[in-house]
């Protein structure tokens, strides 16, 4: 079910008080209101007939036992066990009713998180930790998990039960209703300084869990290191330190519950004893019947037990609060590349225009790139080369618009990229990593991750397009192989020849290439290369060259350095011109020059 993202000017704070979060919550819900009239109405007809059990007794005593009437017994007795049955029917009602309504309500939230989370961009992901973000999907929403299945059930039942057997118990004896009233301030006062100090510990409790599930999946991508560096007894330590922080908050929050749910039951039960003893004396006077006395006693329970479900209610509302602020948090959270409010598509061809460009990750860091100016005309190919960290990844981002510009702009066959369809643009202009992310499912579905609406014909076509069908098809179950998490089943080559399809997949006018070819062993790098050629055929091409081989054979050469586009040419151009490239090609081709003669066979020594 499709549902407004619940925006408002009401942003998630950690001090933003517990209900306007829960009122922020509220339209969640507002799909299901006929059920939860349907439960409301269930919960009225159920208080009644808890409200009814201990008048039958009163009547069973004082018409009954009292005047030796076995009639009237007899009939108390009957409508106690019918109401009992009611009562049971009427409770099972709601509690089904209510609790499809909570879970309804986790799914759809479960649901606008994962979709918010799509949509977000990669200054997000900059930013985030991977370990925080499932810690919001997983252990945020399932500290909404009880609240939902049992406090709509105790919102409503014990507000009404609570309600309703307040003013039956004034109306039946004002007198020792005036008694019960003694102990309300002391429950009223316990109330506040919990409140005040629950809010708090539970956000702890939930930003320390997240802290561990954070270190946790840290731990477990990065085994292959920790265990190659025998890293273990550290990792532990520091898992057992985020593990020491987790216990403490909640060992915090127990004593707080410690100190809180004690008060309400002392309330309890020491006004019931004052009842007790106040009815007794009551009796002897003759103002009231034994009869009353009793169904007052039997009816206080329903006066403190709801004040005893409100507490613990009240403990898992401040954990569910604390969740929820996380997650409003992340849904308030602004995409850094919005597509805009009347998006343009882009058509199948055009040119590349980066105009007066400047670029940043933060707002208060160092420029990345400054005064970026170029034209990249349709199907030429442009290799971007410089030193380690000079901005050539982010130039290439930039222009597939992964990331925006703080200055300046991008513009394909004349639209600025900023008012592009953002759909037509990721099929314009596709990037291939240098590593390709695989899912655990199959070669097939891997490959239609580009495109999901194509046939499993239209993947062997790309597959056969770029000429390495037959490479999977050989595999033991073909294209229906299962590559495992991450493709822990094919090699590097194979992972990035799965890349590859995808971009052919999607028959995109502009590729951006991270040198798919820099970390394959040489067997494996010459069928990647075929294949890359073959991709490349035809379309405008920007590859970020590691080997300047590959700026050789580039139609132009942008060096980035020094925070900007420093050169610009074809590779014979900028070798005459012996600058910063000249220079780079120059050391690059002595590398070449003693690599090929450290591989000579080195003579044996003569042998006497």
């Amino acid at each position: 079910m499709s549902l407004p993202l619940a925006q408002s000017d009401v942003t998630a704070p950690e001090w933003l008080p517990l209900h306007r979060v829960l009122r922020r919550a509220f339209p969640f819900l507002r799909p299901y209101r006929a059920r939860v009239g349907m439960a409301v109405g269930l919960i009225f007809l159920w208080t009644g007939c808890n409200l009814g059990g201990p008048w039958l007794i009163k009547y069973a005593i004082d018409d009954g036992i009292r005047q030796g009437s076995l009639d009237e017994l007899n009939l108390a007795i009957a409508g106690y066990v019918v109401l009992q049955l009611l009562a049971y029917c009427l409770h099972r009602g709601q509690v089904l009713t209510l609790s499809r309504v909570g879970e309804s309500f986790l799914r759809d939230l479960r649901v606008h998180v994962f979709e918010h989370l799509q949509r977000l961009s990669m200054p997000f992901y900059d930013r985030e930790k991977v370990g925080v973000l499932v810690s919001r999907m997983t252990s945020d929403v399932d500290s909404l998990q009880e609240l939902v299945q049992t406090g709509l059930i105790t919102v409503i039942s014990a507000s009404l039960l609570l309600a309703l057997s307040g003013l039956v118990l004034t109306f039946t004896s004002p007198e020792l209703m005036g008694i019960c009233l003694l102990g309300v301030p002391g429950v009223i006062l316990a109330s506040i300084r919990f409140a005040r100090r629950s809010r708090t510990t539970y956000t702890r409790v939930r930003d320390r869990v997240a802290g561990m599930l954070s270190r946790l999946q840290e731990s477990v991508s990065g085994v292959r290191v920790i265990q190659a560096f025998a890293r273990e007894p550290v990792e532990m330590s520091r898992f057992g330190s985020a593990n020491t922080e987790l216990y403490r908050a909640h060992m915090e929050a127990t004593k707080l519950q410690a100190w809180y749910l004690p008060v309400i039951e002392i309330a309890g039960t020491g006004t019931t004893a004052l009842v007790v003893a106040a009815g007794a004396y009551l009796v002897l006077d003759g103002v009231t019947t034994i009869g009353t006395v009793t169904f007052f006693i039997l009816t206080l329970s329903n006066l403190f037990e709801p004040i005893q479900q409100f507490s613990q209610l009240f403990n898992q509302m401040q954990s569910a609060g604390a969740g929820l602020r996380k997650l409003f948090g992340l849904l308030d959270t602004k995409i850094d590349v919005p597509e805009a409010a009347r998006p343009r598509e882009l058509p199948t061809r055009g040119s590349i225009e980066v105009s007066n460009l400047a670029f940043r990750y933060a707002e208060s860091g160092d420029w990345v790139l400054e005064d970026v100016s170029l034209r990249i005309e349709i199907g030429e190919k442009l290799a971007l080369v410089g030193p380690t960290g000079a901005g050539k990844s982010t130039l290439a981002k930039l222009i597939a618009r992964l990331y925006d510009p703080v200055e300046g702009a991008i513009a394909f066959a004349g639209i600025d990229l900023r008012d592009a369809e953002l759909d037509s643009l990721r099929r314009r202009i596709v990037v291939v990593p240098q590593e390709g992310f695989l899912f655990n499912t199959r070669i097939l579905d891997n490959v239609r991750i580009a495109s999901p609406s194509a046939s499993d014909e239209a993947v062997v076509r790309a597959l056969s397009e770029i000429g390495v069908l037959e490479r999977f098809e050989a595999l033991p179950h073909g294209l229906a192989t299962v590559v495992d998490e991450r493709g822990s089943r094919l090699s590097a080559g194979e992972k990035q020849l799965i890349s590859l399809a995808r971009a052919a997949l999607v028959d995109p006018a502009v590729l951006v290439l991270d040198e798919t070819t820099s970390s394959l062993d040489p067997g494996t790098e010459a069928l990647v290369e075929r294949a890359m050629h073959k991709l490349m055929e035809g379309r405008t091409v920007i590859v970020i060259a590691h080997r300047l081989s590959t700026a050789e054979a580039a139609d132009r050469v942008g060096v980035v350095a020094r925070g900007g586009l420093l050169e610009l040419g074809t590779h014979s151009d900028l070798v005459a011109r012996e600058g910063f490239y000249a220079s780079m090609y120059a050391t690059w081709t002595r590398g070449l020059r003693s690599e090929e003669a450290s591989s000579e066979p080195t003579p044996l020594p003569a042998l006497h």
